[in-house]
């Protein structure tokens, strides 16, 4: 089932329409401010199962969560108050931040990690979910197979569900983008490393 939705207006019924499906246990496709995006609800661990099985397995450590607001993402990773302040620099924007998970977030996400990825995308539709479910995503990106050194990200919602065909919607918000988040690791006592350089520059 594919889904349409417009970034510049996404229709708050279509909106209850995704959220309904995640509530069930669904598994969706939904567009970031960077590449699509698997994603369930951190309350349905069934689903985070569903979804690393849909992702072909991989690591758990590639899986993140979506928050629609800062003070939501720190209900679920631990926030001081300097990553608070890089957060909100950034914040919402195309970064993946690492931070300390708090007891909120589900074993089937943690798999035995102590840290978590903490996105808020700088895209509607996807903050539109996220507050109509009222709680984060459970995430990882769309990619086809690594090839070589790259990782290439499917952009077409078409051909996503043609190749994620396991997954209960695609949503449709128009064509992805090419490139993934920067991904910041805020864990090192106070140092800030950046462990992919994505689509833009963290703000200092």
């Amino acid at each position: 089932m594919i889904i349409k939705l417009y970034p510049e207006n996404p229709n708050e019924r279509t909106v209850r329409q995704v959220a309904d499906v995640l509530r069930g246990g669904g598994v969706i496709v939904y567009p970031t401010d960077t590449v699509y995006a698997l994603g369930c609800a951190l309350d349905q661990p069934k689903a985070i199962e569903r979804l690393r099985t849909i992702r072909g397995g991989k690591d758990a450590a590639e899986m993140a969560i979506v928050c629609a607001e800062i003070g939501e993402a720190a209900e679920y990773a631990k926030v001081d108050n300097l990553v608070f302040k890089l957060l909100k620099r950034n914040l919402p924007g195309p970064f993946t931040f690492i931070l300390p998970a708090s007891s909120r977030i589900s074993e089937k996400v943690m798999v035995g990690r102590k840290t978590v990825g903490v996105r808020i995308p700088d895209n509607s539709i996807a903050q539109a979910i996220v507050r109509e479910l009222g709680m984060p995503l459970v995430t990882a990106s769309v990619r086809t197979d690594d090839v070589g050194d790259e990782i290439e990200y499917i952009t077409d919602p078409e051909l996503i569900r043609e190749r994620y065909p396991a997954v209960d919607a695609v949503v449709d918000g128009g064509i992805g983008d090419v490139y993934a988040s920067t991904v910041v690791d805020c864990t090192k006592n106070g140092e800030v490393e950046i462990v992919r350089q994505g689509l833009r520059e963290l703000e200092f």
